[in-house]
């Protein structure tokens, strides 16, 4: 008996799962105000060097002050990181007239910044710009650094000691070193305290959307995945309201970091996973909360049929310990964690190049960034709709493709809103490859490394997020640059994504054995079937449907072959799977 004959006896997706997927979609709805914090309490305001008080003989207006203190570039504007070592006053009088660049130098006291968009980032904290210019990027890196390490840490700690602990432990990490950050007094404590930060969050993100999966059934999936989805939707957009009403970065910190208490409070209802319980033998655990879930979906008759006993007999599963090195110890689990990763870091390469690049259109920051954020909701509906209908496959892959296509036209359009417009569809659309490679990602791994697989995608996910900023840097050299660059990784990743296997309608797995098991079976049947066809030319008159074994009815669903003569079809399912 499979996890899933004990799900429908206590309720697939009743009061039970609705409950915890609310509860769940909390911590979703936190990330996003931590993943792209950066974009606001890091802004870089218009700014330009100190002016010293001797140099100002007051009764010039700020025009003419800059005009014989500050050289201005090409464009006309203002440099931000020069200034005449001497007024040049004769520039009041024809401004065409040539400039010695002897005269020009470095900023030697400091900067001044334009307050009217925000009274204080991190930038104006510690003159993060001109030749320190990379730190304040770096600042965004060292914060996907921690989510990196916490990939890596918290999905081997969830498979190994339980999903519900490793949440905890990570939310309070989270309120810990989000307040630390917002109290740093330099930009090394700030860095530090930003990196375990991201080790926290980390784990939040990984096992909110792994245990709202493994309570559901495979009907429910992608309703559960898209509803878990749209709570980032929501922080995403919340992000945008807070940052427009708050512009010091210290109390925007602490605003996000808040409602991390409210999710420690909700812990406390937030069931462990069944299915991965009976994975660790522990049966007794494992009926305890399943008593609880048949009892709220009122399915009382489970606790008097099932006893913790009988489930321990009926569900048998290997009990030894898993590690990474599983993810690749196996053909067709080495085929998946390969294109996985590559997909993965494709993604988040993509989708965070274009998040963070909200200054780089027409309008407002923070209108680009809830248009960003809204833009989403339709996509992510458009998903739900589409994966059930033409699979995980096309719409990972599909969305990905057309991500690509759209940062390329934005090097093609001159800035203004079509560039815009472009952009946000762009954006959209990475944000439905987003959504469909958590759920994609769940389902291609077994129950036993589900956590650490998500994990090792995670950590492909945290090296494309980390590149991004670092990325946005090469628009020095050429302005167009880092958007060929987002759209040539997202291509690629999209190709990856076909190389996988299509897992629509198809249950969880539990083991490894059922991975491997289920392609050796799909590879005997269309060789068994192959050879049926060249029989039939020969035996006309005789039944020439293939002997089939008898299966277990999960796995006879998944490896379902035509039992006609058709080569044709055969061939086609060997090369869908």
């Amino acid at each position: 008996m499979r996890f899933e004959d004990v799900l429908s006896e206590v309720g697939v997706f009743g009061k039970f799962q609705i409950l915890s997927l609310m509860i769940l979609c909390l911590p979703r709805v936190i990330l996003p105000l931590h993943f792209l914090l950066h974009i606001f309490i890091s802004a870089v305001p218009p700014h330009h060097c100190t002016i010293p008080n001797h140099r100002n003989p007051g009764n010039l207006s700020q025009e003419d002050l800059l005009l014989i203190n500050i050289p201005q570039e090409p464009d006309g504007t203002f440099s931000s990181c020069k200034m005449f070592s001497e007024p040049q006053p004769h520039l009041l009088l024809n401004r065409s007239q040539g400039v010695n660049r002897s005269q020009v130098q470095s900023c030697d006291q400091g900067w001044e910044y334009d307050h009217s968009t925000f009274s204080s980032t991190t930038v104006t904290q510690w003159d993060l710009v001109c030749d320190k210019k990379w730190m304040n990027q770096a600042a965004a890196t060292f914060f996907f650094m921690g989510l990196t390490i916490g990939s890596l840490f918290c999905g081997f700690l969830s498979d190994r000691f339980g999903r519900k602990k490793i949440l905890l432990v990570s939310i309070l990490v989270s309120v810990a070193f989000g307040v630390m950050s917002a109290v740093s007094d330099s930009y090394i404590m700030f860095s530090i305290c930003r990196l375990i930060c991201g080790v926290g969050l980390m784990g939040m993100t990984l096992i909110s959307i792994t245990l709202a999966l493994e309570w559901t059934d495979v009907s429910h999936r992608t309703f559960c995945g898209t509803i878990s989805s749209l709570s980032w939707t929501a922080g995403y957009m919340l992000l945008a309201l807070l940052a427009y009403l708050i512009r010091d970065w210290r109390w925007l910190l602490l605003a996000t970091t808040s409602p991390c208490l409210l999710a420690i409070a909700t812990w406390w209802w937030v069931p462990e996973s069944a299915r991965w319980l009976l994975t660790k033998q522990d049966a007794a655990a494992a009926h305890k909360y399943l008593s609880r879930c048949a009892a709220m979906n009122g399915r009382p008759g489970f606790i008097q049929r099932i006893s913790p006993e009988v489930l321990q007999k009926t569900i048998s599963v290997e009990s030894r310990k898993y590690n990474f090195w599983d993810l690749v110890r196996t053909q067709q689990l080495r085929k998946n964690t390969l294109c996985l990763g590559i997909m993965w870091f494709g993604v988040a390469f993509s989708y965070y190049g274009i998040s963070f690049h909200v200054t780089g259109f027409s309008i407002s920051p923070f209108l680009t960034h809830f248009i960003f954020g809204a833009i989403e909701i339709p996509a992510k509906v458009g998903v739900y709709l589409l994966l059930d209908r033409i699979g995980r496959k096309l719409c990972q892959g599909g969305s990905l493709i057309i991500t690509a296509v759209c940062i390329g036209l934005t090097c093609l359009i001159p800035l203004g809103h079509w560039r815009s417009l472009v952009a946000i569809l762009g954006k959209g659309f990475s944000e439905a490859a987003f959504t469909t490679a958590f759920l994609f990602t769940a389902e291609l791994y077994p129950t036993v490394v589900r956590q650490t697989g998500l994990g090792f995608c995670s950590f492909m996910t945290r090296l494309g997020s980390s590149m991004a900023p670092m990325v946005i840097l090469l628009e020095d050299f050429w302005p167009f640059l880092p958007s060929l660059v987002f759209s040539s990784m997202s291509l690629l990743s999209g190709a990856a994504a076909f190389f996988l296997t299509e897992t629509r309608n198809i249950q969880l797995r539990e083991t490894i054995q059922e991975v491997e098991l289920n392609r050796d079976r799909n590879l005997a049947k269309v060789t068994e079937d192959v050879s049926t066809d060249r029989n039939c030319q020969t035996q006309q008159n005789q039944d020439c449907t293939p002997h089939q074994e008898e299966e277990p009815v999960s796995l006879q669903e998944n490896n379902h072959l035509p039992t006609d003569c058709s080569l044709q079809d055969a061939t086609r399912v060997m090369v869908v799977n």
